[in-house]
């Protein structure tokens, strides 16, 4: 992969400056050099950074930068699909889990009170998790034409998938899904003995945890189900085009429509100052959550996941509201400004959310004073980080995050012209 790593940054030179190019060669060529493992099935193990372990969620965004050139490069998509299909064995292995070790080692949080097993380094259900695998997948065949990875695993890991959401759907009556760990913070687990907050149906998918590995407050986290929305339309368009599974398609679209509708219903709310806008939790109980966290999926990064285009009327509000100050995580100090997240210390901001305010941004001016605030606040380490502090970004955290990192390239990519992968705005499924 060196040949790749060299010829993208060389037109990154061209096109951006030193310093910008110094710290995007080392954040491209991190997660290519230093976290993957062959594994002798054939398939990839991808450890997140300084935590090792491969999460659903991080090992697909730490691919997002290569995306782009993996039609060009034969060797790169190989790659691509070995990694894809360790995740759709792990979803395999059990749905609810957010997190896996490279063996059955044991490693990671086994005290949990929840029905894990060695493999998994932590079983806290989040509906994103298994969102990524399936945009993965979607996504390499969009690049490259490829077919031969949507084989009988994919169609086994999306029927997986949507039983798992079907179940969620009703999580009071039909979910057996628990999951308890003591001595930790609140935020690490669920309360009711494990069964998280009363929600009532509202045609959204229960999540346990948030994208942030965070609880719940709210049992149906917005952008999780409109990213799922998002991953179902693919799975319709795949099964349709490739599998010639009409089937699938039916079952997809029927779980895709009945969970716009309950974001329409549910997950849109009004404010005072802004109007209409998205909801980060609700319950269907009339509990509400008005905040949005850096993790994706997220509220500020709905036109990137494909829920709806950057120019939408509803997420324009929403948008608003979220680089403001009454968001309770949005945060403006004397060294940047951005979101954060409860995840880490108040007052901390999030190099991933920063850069996801750049990629949904329609300003390139925008885009660059970002880009700027980013290599402003690395604290000279060349390499970004999970957070940092607004007025001070020598105070941050996890020194080494491969996912803050892809994020910082696909922003560069993105203003040099190179970033090529998008969600077409047409096909995708936000509130009208």
């Amino acid at each position: 992969m060196a040949d790749l790593v060299r010829e993208v940054t060389e037109t990154v030179a061209q096109r951006t400056d030193e310093r910008t190019t110094a710290v995007f060669r080392r954040c491209f060529a991190d997660t290519l050099e230093a976290t993957m493992t062959p594994l002798p099935d054939g398939t990839v193990f991808v450890l997140t950074g300084d935590i090792p372990a491969m999460w659903l969620r991080d090992s697909t965004t730490q691919l997002a930068p290569y995306l782009h050139f993996a039609d060009a490069h034969p060797a790169l998509a190989d790659l691509l699909v070995a990694i894809n299909r360790r995740q759709l064995d792990d979803i395999a292995h059990d749905p609810y889990a957010n997190a896996f070790n490279a063996e059955p080692n044991g490693a990671g949080h086994q005290a949990d009170i929840t029905d894990s097993s060695p493999r998994i380094w932590e079983r806290k259900y989040e509906i994103d998790s298994l969102c990524f695998p399936l945009r993965l997948a979607s996504d390499i065949h969009r690049v490259t034409g490829r077919t031969d990875h949507l084989d009988a695993r994919f169609v086994d890991g999306v029927r997986r998938v949507i039983e798992l959401w079907r179940t969620e759907q009703d999580h009071e009556n039909r979910s057996t899904y628990r999951f308890e760990r003591h001595d930790a913070p609140s935020t690490d687990t669920l309360v009711r003995e494990g069964r998280g907050s009363l929600t009532a149906p509202t045609g959204m998918s229960w999540s346990a945890f948030r994208p942030s590995d965070d609880a719940c407050a709210f049992g149906y986290n917005v952008p999780g189900n409109a990213f799922a929305a998002s991953v179902l339309r693919d799975v319709e368009h795949l099964a349709i085009d490739v599998l010639d599974d009409t089937e699938l398609a039916a079952e997809a679209a029927s779980l895709r429509e009945e969970i716009e509708e309950g974001i329409r219903a549910h997950g849109v709310t009004e404010t005072a100052s802004h109007g209409a806008i998205y909801a980060y939790e609700v319950d269907g109980l009339g509990g509400r959550l008005l905040m949005d966290d850096a993790n994706v999926p997220s509220l500020l990064s709905l036109p990137l996941i494909g829920w709806c285009a950057s120019d939408d009327p509803l997420y324009l509000a929403t948008r608003a509201f979220i680089l403001s100050p009454e968001n309770p995580t949005f945060f403006a100090g004397t060294a940047a400004y951005g979101l954060g997240s409860p995840h880490t210390p108040e007052e901390y901001i999030w190099p991933i959310g920063l850069a996801i305010e750049g990629l949904t941004s329609t300003d390139v001016d925008e885009k660059r004073r970002i880009i700027d605030t980013l290599l402003r606040t690395d604290a000279g380490t060349g390499v970004m980080h999970e957070s940092f502090h607004k007025d001070d970004p020598s105070l941050f955290t996890r020194p080494w995050f491969s996912w803050a990192n892809a994020m910082f390239c696909e922003l560069v990519l993105d203003v040099a012209g190179l970033r090529t992968l998008d969600r077409d705005p047409a096909a995708v499924g936000g509130v009208r």
